[in-house]
């Protein structure tokens, strides 16, 4: 699997054609984000977390093997010690000019709001990949719900 080998069929006047040639795959959600993540990044800062963990995984695992990503290079992965270092880590890759990406779940995205709010306020396009998990009143919750991304949209 390389993700510069796409071919496109030639488009038409009419409409505009972005199939590619090869065959579909059935996948789940984090590992159609990681494969989105992987193709268009080429920093990330990882720090598996339920049930984020498959994405930052599997990246992993493609920049090991030396899979090239659209630019022509594997992803750089770095692995942090918590959620704040793996923000603060994609804040500097972003402040350096990368295109920086990383993985969390709902009470990662807790912890990286300071550094959320800092790269909101100096316009820094990084992108967050959070799978659907509850903010739970007791930690062992799986519940998969959507209100665990909103303490990232909402301003504090």
């Amino acid at each position: 699997m390389n993700f510069t080998d796409t071919k496109t069929t030639q488009a038409t006047d009419s409409q505009p054609s972005l199939q590619d040639s090869r065959p579909a795959q059935t996948m789940d959600g984090c590992q159609a984000a990681a494969h989105v993540a992987y193709a268009y990044s080429e920093a990330a800062a990882i720090y598996p977390i339920t049930p984020s963990s498959p994405m930052a995984e599997l990246c992993h695992e493609w920049a090991e093997n030396g899979l090239k990503n659209i630019f022509g290079s594997p992803l750089i992965v770095s692995q942090l010690q918590s959620e704040a270092g793996a923000a603060a880590a994609v804040h500097g890759a972003l402040l350096a000019g990368s295109l920086a990406v990383t993985f969390t779940a709902s009470q990662g995205l807790l912890l990286m709001l300071p550094n959320l709010y800092r790269m909101a306020g100096e316009l820094l396009p990084g992108v967050i990949h959070v799978p659907a998990k509850s903010i739970p009143p007791h930690p062992l919750s799986t519940c998969a719900v959507h209100p665990d991304a909103h303490p990232g949209r909402d301003p504090p």
